[in-house]
């Protein structure tokens, strides 16, 4: 039997505003900066005969950006931290637009941070639901994310919520930022 989240939790959790995901690999000991070469997680991709051989779920870039995402969720997991606020705060563009069901539009990053800072930090975390990741390459642009993924209760172990996300990432050079988020779909996690 799931244990529920008090309503307010899990409205705050609805509205926060925040897409992505938080991958259910143990978090990394150190994350490297967006402006850093991302190392791959060899790990994220599914490992399963129907996923062989289908960009969208395995390959370089798909690599590339599930070790985005675990460092993006990782930092927003654990927003609390003022250092871990600052890496999630560099893995968006300043002009970033949010576009999220529940909570409305946010057409900034500072603005979109303090929605974060308000209705996030300290209160609950995302995870990916297993198999759901998809990565799909935007010519001379970057890539787009795509997936599924709950709302925990900080120090629950069952989670109330779910929804559905796409991130848009810009790579100019060796860094990669959100450029556009969505958020949708939001229901309860039966």
């Amino acid at each position: 039997m799931n244990r529920l989240v008090p309503a307010a939790a899990l409205t705050a959790m609805l509205c926060a505003g925040i897409a992505g995901s938080a991958l259910a690999a143990p978090p990394a000991k150190a994350v490297a900066s967006p402006t850093a070469s991302v190392e791959t997680a060899k790990s994220a991709a599914p490992d399963s005969e129907a996923t062989k051989g289908d960009p969208a779920k395995g390959g370089a870039l798909y690599d590339t950006v599930a070790a985005l995402d675990t460092q993006m969720f990782d930092s927003f997991n654990h927003c609390d931290d003022p250092a871990q606020f600052e890496r999630h705060r560099a893995l968006y563009d300043e002009k970033v637009e949010f576009y999220h069901d529940n909570g409305g539009v946010t057409w900034t990053r500072e603005e979109m941070l303090v929605n974060v800072r308000k209705n996030v930090c300290g209160k609950f975390r995302r995870e990916l639901i297993p198999g759901t990741l998809r990565v799909y390459p935007i010519k001379d642009f970057g890539a787009m994310e795509i997936g599924e993924h709950r709302f925990c209760a900080t120090g629950e172990t069952t989670c109330a919520g779910r929804g559905e996300f796409i991130l848009v990432w810009h790579r100019v050079g060796e860094r990669w930022q959100v450029t556009r988020a969505i958020s949708y779909a939001h229901r309860p996690n039966d």
